[in-house]
């Protein structure tokens, strides 16, 4: 089974192309890095929840919009190799790759796929 590495952000709606520019390179680097695929996907149906939700979660505001991002990997193993390499490559560093968004509202986790369809 693989190994997933999951996101979610809020990210100023003014900056999506910057967004977009910043996922793209991103994905290059990971897929250098032994990443199976990665998705990138732009809030369109996300509601505010009364207890919780994807935006509260992220301390969304109006001028923001929710980014969900995954990361498939072949293995826990290539997982954490990967990103060691990640951190260190020269193209992930902020003067090369800044992020448009807040990153201390950035939200992930690294998941063990149970079930794959």
């Amino acid at each position: 089974m693989s190994y997933i590495d999951g996101f979610i952000a809020a990210v100023p709606t003014a900056n999506k192309d910057k967004y977009i520019a910043h996922a793209k390179l991103s994905a290059v680097v990971f897929k250098d890095h032994g990443a199976l695929k990665i998705t990138e996907a732009w809030g369109d149906d996300v509601p505010d929840g009364e207890v919780t939700s994807f935006p509260m979660a992220v301390k969304c505001s109006k001028d923001e919009t929710v980014v969900f991002s995954s990361v498939v990997w072949p293995s826990k193993a290539v997982r954490d190799a990967g990103w060691q390499a990640i951190m260190a490559d020269p193209r992930m560093h902020p003067d090369q790759n800044p992020m448009p968004f807040d990153g201390k509202r950035l939200i992930y986790g690294g998941f063990e796929a149970i079930s794959e369809a």
